[in-house]
């Protein structure tokens, strides 16, 4: 299992619209394939600026070809949507790990 994390850092004016557009549009049009799975949105505490937020934005896929198969398919269409709603005041990368499992 692998969870597809995308880091989001947020002018601290457009955060909350953002929360809300990430699970009104975002969340609902990235699991429609079901390809991504069980979403979550986190806050990242340990980064704090007086100007702006951080966040994580996570869902779990089953492995890396179901991943490229979603990014082909979607991601080109939700980054669009991104950029057009909140302009330059968003920026991301993404990050892809393998879930380990404890004993």
């Amino acid at each position: 299992m692998l969870v597809y994390n995308t880091t989001y850092h947020v002018g601290l004016d457009d955060a909350r619209n953002f929360v809300i557009w990430i699970h009104q549009v975002y969340i609902p049009a990235a699991t429609e394939s079901g390809l991504l799975k069980r979403p979550r949105l986190c806050r990242i505490l340990s980064h704090h600026d007086e100007d702006s937020e951080c966040f994580s934005l996570q869902f779990e896929v089953e492995d890396t070809a179901r991943l490229h198969e979603w990014y082909v398919k979607k991601e080109a269409a939700l980054h669009e949507e991104l950029q057009k709603v909140f302009k330059d005041k968003v920026a991301g990368f993404s990050t892809i790990m393998e879930v380990i499992e404890g004993d």
